[in-house]
């Protein structure tokens, strides 16, 4: 019984409505995806059905690596996850932090109607929690000890719903680690101004846009479908042939659309990228990047990119002390021998 009991939540996210591939989810962007093939694309019910339900794609040895890890991931979250600081904890910890500034009044807006505290605060933790992730994505790929990590997503050669799990763990902890302070720190706010007003599990509780966000098909994020907006649109939302582009391996699309619901932030930071029609992406990594889907690879090779940075920049650093040191001798016996002279 227990292990059953250990499998249900392995396979958990499906029932949950808090997390992006639950059931009812996955069959709204199944919905979604025909009716924009049929009513947009002008194809056949058979041949929509055919497109989504693509075998090369969804047994391609890619999606199986995806399944795969997704199973490993979630039970390596099982057991880190009691040790990752919690929300609730960073909540608590900077509510009572609060108090000790001088200049900053509890309570100062307690009479607020309580309706438009939950959707002052809904429509604040979602820009917050949008807006961090942003800030991590862009981080992964500038970064090169972080984009070690990152690139495990990035080598998926075909995509699935369920290559939104296609993570290393260890950027699985930075994106806990990045939700518990974006949404800790809000709640303590709202809870350190609004006072009484505020129930903490209400304001836990609140979750309307991410709702929102999954109904509307933020699973065909990671598809073959490509449904495109409207270029206004896409200059405030993703949709998903954007982060398509953000998936593809050619020149142009490197390093754009790194938003996961708004297109705003890449908007104001250059990094937007429009949709294109009619053009066929490539997913994956560039050759020289090449990252086989072998499970030990997507796991090991990380650490192997990173050991390899780190030598090299430890490298770097010796050879510009021992230059300076050099500089430093020749100066040295140029100033003694003038001396001399």
């Amino acid at each position: 019984m227990e292990f059953l009991d250990h499998i249900g939540a392995v396979f958990a996210d499906f029932s949950n409505p808090k997390k992006r591939i639950f059931i009812g989810y996955l069959l709204l962007t199944v919905l979604i995806a025909l009716i924009w093939l049929v009513a947009v694309r002008r194809s056949s019910i058979r041949a929509a059905l055919r497109e989504v339900f693509d075998r090369k794609v969804l047994f391609s040895a890619s999606s199986k690596a995806d399944y795969k890890i997704f199973v490993i991931n979630r039970v390596f979250t099982m057991f880190i996850s009691p040790l990752l600081v919690s929300q609730l904890a960073i909540a608590t910890a900077l509510y009572y932090a609060l108090h000790e500034i001088d200049f900053l009044q509890r309570g100062l807006f307690a009479d607020t109607p309580q309706g438009v505290i939950v959707a002052l605060f809904t429509v604040t933790i979602f820009l917050v929690d949008d807006f961090t992730k942003y800030l991590v994505h862009r981080w992964m790929h500038r970064w090169p000890l972080l984009w070690a990590v990152h690139k495990v997503h990035h080598s998926a050669e075909t995509m699935t719903p369920i290559t939104v799990y296609r993570v290393h763990p260890l950027e699985g902890i930075l994106y806990g680690l990045r939700a518990a302070v974006a949404q800790g720190t809000t709640m303590a706010a709202f809870l350190f101004f609004f006072g009484n007003a505020v129930d903490l599990y209400t304001v836990i509780g609140v979750n309307i846009l991410s709702f929102v966000f999954h109904v509307t098909g933020s699973n065909l994020r990671h598809t073959h479908i490509s449904i495109r907006y409207w270029p206004w649109l896409e200059h405030l939302l993703i949709s998903p042939a954007q982060h398509q582009v953000h998936h593809s391996i050619a020149h142009e699309h490197h390093d754009k659309n790194f938003g996961v619901a708004f297109a705003v932030w890449d908007w104001l930071f250059g990094s937007l990228h429009l949709s294109e029609t009619d053009r066929d992406l490539t997913f994956g990594l560039p050759p020289s990047q090449a990252h086989p889907s072998q499970l030990l690879d997507i796991y090991l090779r990380p650490f192997a990119d990173m050991g390899r940075y780190l030598r090299r920049r430890a490298q770097r650093l010796r050879d510009t002390e021992l230059s300076m040191r050099r500089k430093s001798d020749v100066n040295g016996k140029t100033g003694y021998s003038k001396q001399r002279l």
